[in-house]
């Protein structure tokens, strides 16, 4: 509790307001299909995600942007070529144990571009707890907090994020940082961030 409070303090300082994320149930929607995750994709596997059997569907999404989700998927748009896939509408509205918090993220860039006046420029954090259906180990547990910081504006860089996440760890006492490309499917350009530790001496 103490790290989480000394983390929403320096966010907040940062400029970054709150999201409210204290529903931990979500729908497949926001989850995976707003944020572009194929439905064939096996991190919608029982194995690894945790489904509920009470209530089993969410009750609605936003039907216009629902049907924009599906057509990207099915036949792309915005650059993409989608996955050619038949989109189900019953896949899409199962309720999950959320697996991480960017379903939210994704339900706030909505609602900032579709809000009364138009878009504005806004910085949010997170910090909440997520479920993995994952075998619990020494480095793994089924459920785990995860920090998560978005940042909607115009003209931003790849540079503009290097430049929050040093500030953010900074703060927090790690200076010695080295940013790695890296290849992640779903976010694009991606990094590994690297903090040197001065008492085992290595990064």
């Amino acid at each position: 509790l103490k790290v989480r409070a000394e983390f929403r303090r320096i966010l907040m300082e940062m400029g970054f307001q709150e999201m409210p994320t204290n529903k931990w149930v979500e729908s497949s929607f926001w989850n995976f299909d707003a944020l572009f995750q194929p439905q064939s994709h096996p991190a919608r596997d029982a194995h690894d995600t945790f489904y509920m059997k009470e209530p089993r569907d969410a009750r609605k999404v936003p039907e216009d942007y629902y049907e924009v989700v599906k057509k990207t998927h099915e036949v792309g748009g915005f650059g993409s070529i989608g996955y050619g896939c038949n989109f189900k509408r019953e896949e899409t509205m199962k309720n999950i144990l959320r697996t991480h918090t960017t379903a939210i993220s994704a339900q706030m860039l909505y609602k900032l571009a579709n809000q009364e006046g138009g878009f504005t420029p806004q910085k949010y954090f997170s910090i909440d707890r997520v479920f993995r259906n994952e075998a619990m180990d020494a480095t793994h547990l089924c459920e785990f907090h995860q920090v998560e910081g978005l940042v909607a504006d115009y003209n931003l860089t790849l540079g503009n994020l290097i430049a929050i996440i040093k500030t953010f760890f900074e703060k927090i006492g790690i200076t010695q940082l080295r940013f790695k490309p890296a290849y992640n499917p779903y976010t694009e350009p991606s990094m590994e961030i690297f903090g040197y530790h001065p008492e085992l001496k290595k990064w």
